[in-house]
């Protein structure tokens, strides 16, 4: 175990420095997650977030008005969302989903309630999305380790953008051995945490996290609790 996967294990916290990225073995010898009000690291839940939706339910008249979004990542997330199976209808009971990669609505509404954020932070585009959502949402969640930690993503952290480039686009490729310039984000040096951009108010990681995990985080939420996520899903689960 590295001496920063030692500090973590001690404190409870989990370190990520921008710019680096966790060795397998530091991965496995990290604490349980816990969710975490944070513009730094995932730490302790935020008192206020349960009734932040409370909140906005009672105000609704029952029902809080949940988004989705996907970053960089895999959408196993999102697959895992959606593996809640017939419990999606206990949850259509309580929310309306108003934006989401999952139905077809175009524009990011005013006044969204709750937002799951799946994927880390690698591009311009994804920065000026995550803070228009931020702006546009009472409760924001890092659903999954990509949202959490940088996690696959961040594993480009220490090569050049051109080299990664070269090696997608020429190396790799057999025909139009050519980098594509055409309407494409810029692509960030490093890939970064959610919470290291904007302002996170529950964590919820796993690779992906089970659905169980999502399902009880919102429903508690929901309710008015703080939810104890460290019980039910952890990095890599």
């Amino acid at each position: 175990m590295s001496k920063q996967s030692k500090n973590a294990a001690a404190t409870g916290t989990v370190t990520t420095p921008v710019g680096t990225m966790a060795t397998a073995g530091d991965v496995a010898a990290m604490p349980p997650p816990v969710t975490g009000a944070a513009s730094g690291q995932p730490t302790e839940a935020d008192p206020q977030a349960a009734a932040k939706v409370a909140g906005a339910r009672e105000k609704a008249k029952g029902k809080a008005r949940v988004a989705t979004i996907w970053l960089e990542g895999c959408s196993g997330c999102h697959m895992s969302f959606l593996d809640m199976d017939e419990r999606l209808l206990d949850l259509a009971a309580l929310v309306d989903v108003v934006y989401s990669p999952l139905v077809d609505y175009k524009e990011y509404p005013d006044d969204v309630d709750v937002c799951l954020i799946e994927g880390a932070v690698a591009t311009d585009e994804d920065i000026e999305k995550l803070k228009k959502i931020r702006r546009k949402t009472k409760l924001m969640i890092a659903l999954g380790d990509c949202a959490v930690t940088g996690n696959v993503p961040a594993m480009r952290n220490n090569i050049k953008v051109d080299d990664v480039f070269d090696r997608a686009y020429r190396e790799n490729a057999q025909l139009q051995q050519q980098r594509p310039t055409y309407k494409l984000p810029v692509l960030m040096d490093h890939v970064r945490p959610v919470h290291e951009l904007v302002k996170v108010d529950v964590h919820i990681p796993g690779c992906p996290p089970p659905a169980d995990a999502i399902f009880y985080v919102l429903t508690e939420l929901l309710a008015g609790r703080t939810p104890d996520v460290a019980s039910v899903t952890r990095f890599g689960k």
